[in-house]
């Protein structure tokens, strides 16, 4: 039996069993001897005091910040969300530290991609507390905006002598916390502007390895150069493009080729006008044959007229007679009077012609290159062409400028003034996601802002039949008293977020009503995509802790009686439960009655949760053929540590679920 602590992952704890696990003769009696890991480790250790290091002041207390389990949780809010039931993506309201240290158990090693668009550090858009401990106390306040005088929380100004360490020490322990979280092909985009190139670089260099840089992409998101720019009129800003491990990760081919480089072939297919690849003839790069039975090794016979072909193993210099006769060329594959290898097997050889994907011409054999998309490019500029784009020609715009992103909103709330200021456009947002096949992967956005990743994750699904995830996380910054926003009703920028997600979502749902509607006979008809998402939002633990008042207790000792924090819902249990078990909060929650007691059954059974009290052995048979029925792959159940009936009933509802087949560890309480 096990007894849930509330704390998230223990990042410190892991690392330090990670070290066991591969140098056991370091450990001794729980602590690490670095002088004999120094041993063991040999001439990868650098004792060089001035070798080369990137630090500042509070770079220990940020890394160590990163590794302090987070004792909040995540509150779910159903009214605020949209398809709750059935939606797979997840909008979380609070501070990003704290979200991702919650989050380390749930998604570890599970998000395809992330993309944030932190603070630039410009000197007004920095709204983080001195300290940077970023504990839930210093959230209250956050949110609130002001401090324990009641002062308004100050911007990051260039007079503060700490301008770039405040900026280090925000972001360094939320690019540690965010690794966790990528798969092992993962990758991380991060936009910035030249304030703190340098240092982001630097930093992603030490927490992803300097070999795992992928790129820095320039973003052309102001072509007409900011006015107030001295000495250069800056038109574009940057991402920063990190793998998890570069060695496994890949990007696919995403920007539509001009129409003016693609021609129609015989069939009716778009080809490359260039860089056809040889397959037959003459060859420089192909390997001499040195045995006459390689499956890349024979002579092409190919009559146009009939489109028949036959392919035979001869040796150089000899012709089939009969066949040329017959009306057949031939093609085999030689350099400076040596007979080479074909590039590709017989058995693939065939395949190609029998999709039309040979182009036979001039003692050659090419293959077509039917690709209508070439690889992303460093610099990314706004532009419009007429393309192909999935076999069909039509008009392509990338678009990524801001001031286009801020039209596109006002259209969406119907306002004249952009609720947000400087949003990112989701066409960039498309660009990068779009790096990825389309399988389902979840991106992960931990500065959400304006949701433009939410909408473009939304856009791109509906576009390409995606199966996109999202998880937007967003610190609920108040809006200004002054601001349109605040005007219109909305409290802080998650507010304004999510409704930029239900109405885009509605958008998205309505155009592709109206494409369904319009299609032709045989044409198959476009799905919604997930345009929901579930809303939480950070908090302090809904169990209670026992801080007795001396001057009162009595009442301090009765009030520990309860397990939960007054005004705390059981559904509000549930997920810290499925959270701090490190459950998907997207799994299906059903519940079911049983004994007269509430039994939540999470993803599909794998998870039963009771927190009533006076729980008898009745509720445990209940629980036993619920799992039958199910028949999850996994069973764990938790109760609540005082909603037993009694001691007895406790041990006997323990024994029934063993019987039953459930782990010794598999039974919890909180």
């Amino acid at each position: 039996m096990t007894k849930l602590n509330g704390q998230s992952e223990d990042i410190l704890q892991d690392n330090i069993a990670a070290v066991r696990e591969l140098f056991p003769e370091v450990c001794c009696e729980g602590k690490i001897d670095f002088d004999k890991l120094r041993q063991v480790l040999g001439e990868y250790v650098d004792d060089d005091k001035e070798r080369y290091n990137f630090t500042w002041n509070g770079k220990g207390k940020a890394l160590r910040l990163s590794q302090t389990p987070s004792m909040g949780t995540l509150r779910p809010c159903k009214e605020e969300s949209k398809n709750w039931d059935t939606t797979q993506n997840l909008y979380i309201e609070g501070d990003n530290l704290e979200v991702l240290k919650l989050l380390q158990k749930s998604y570890h090693g599970r998000i395809k991609m992330i993309y944030i668009d932190p603070p630039y550090n410009t000197g007004n858009d920095f709204v983080y507390p001195d300290d940077f401990s970023d504990s839930l106390e210093n959230y209250k306040k956050l949110t609130g905006q002001v401090d324990d005088e009641g002062n308004k929380v100050s911007t990051n100004s260039e007079a503060n002598g700490r301008y770039h360490t405040d900026w280090l020490n925000m972001m360094y322990p939320r690019l540690r916390l965010a690794r966790n979280l990528l798969t092992d092909d993962g990758v991380i985009f991060i936009s910035i502007d030249d304030n703190e190139i340098d240092n982001l670089h630097k930093i992603c260099s030490e927490i992803f390895g300097e070999f795992n840089f992928i790129g820095l992409l320039s973003v052309e998101n102001n072509p007409k150069g900011r006015k107030n720019s001295a000495f250069i009129s800056v038109s574009s800003e940057y991402c920063l493009v990190y793998a998890k491990n570069k060695v496994n990760s890949h990007f696919i081919e995403n920007i539509p080729k001009k129409a003016s480089d693609m021609s129609l072939d015989e069939n009716g297919k778009y080809v490359h006008a260039s860089g056809k690849r040889v397959l037959v003839g003459e060859n420089s790069f192909n390997n001499v044959v040195i045995k006459p039975d390689s499956e890349k090794n024979y002579s092409v016979y190919y009559r146009e007229n009939d489109q028949s072909l036959i392919l035979k193993k001869e040796e150089y210099g000899i012709d089939e007679h009969q066949l040329i006769l017959d009306g057949y060329v031939k093609y085999y594959s030689h350099n400076k009077g040596q007979l080479v290898e074909n590039t590709y097997s017989e058995i693939k050889f065939r395949e190609l012609f029998q999709n039309g994907a040979l182009d036979f011409s001039d003692g050659k054999i090419y293959e077509k290159n039917f690709s209508d998309t070439i690889r992303i490019k460093s610099q990314l500029v706004n532009r419009e062409y007429e393309a192909i784009v999935h076999g069909k020609k039509q008009s392509y715009s990338m678009e990524l400028t801001t001031t286009g992103a801020g039209t596109y909103i006002k259209n969406l709330f119907n306002v004249s003034e952009s609720p947000f200021s400087a949003p990112k456009n989701a066409g960039f947002l498309k660009v990068l996601i779009s790096l990825f096949e389309k399988g389902p992967f979840t991106v992960l956005d931990f500065f959400s802002g304006s949701a433009t990743t939410a909408d473009s994750v939304m856009q791109l699904n509906a576009e390409d039949g995606g199966n996109r995830k999202f998880i937007c996380v967003q610190l609920p910054e108040p809006c200004d008293e002054k601001s349109e926003a605040f005007k219109s009703g909305y409290k802080n920028i998650c507010e304004i977020g999510k409704e930029r997600i239900r109405r885009a979502g509605e958008k998205i749902k309505a155009e592709v009503e109206e494409q369904n509607a319009q299609m032709k006979l045989g044409e198959e008809p476009k799905e919604v995509p997930d345009i929901g998402f579930k809303d939480f939002k950070l908090d302090t633990s809904n169990l209670r802790k026992w801080q007795p008042d001396y001057d009162d207790l009595e009442t301090s000792l009765f009030d520990s009686i309860s397990n939960y924090v007054d005004g705390r819902t059981e559904l509000d249990v549930v997920y810290e439960i499925m959270l701090k078990m490190g459950l998907d909060l997207t799994w299906p929650v059903e519940t079911h009655s049983i004994g007269g007691k509430n039994v939540y059954a999470i993803g599909m059974g794998a998870l039963m949760i009771c927190l009533d009290d006076d729980i008898t052995t009745a509720v445990a048979d209940g629980m036993v053929a619920l799992y039958k029925e199910l028949a999850p792959e996994t069973w764990k159940v938790v109760f609540k540590d005082n909603g037993f009936k009694d001691d007895s009933a406790k041990t006997n509802i323990h024994e029934i679920l063993k019987c039953a087949g459930l782990d010794e560890d598999a039974f919890t309480t909180v």
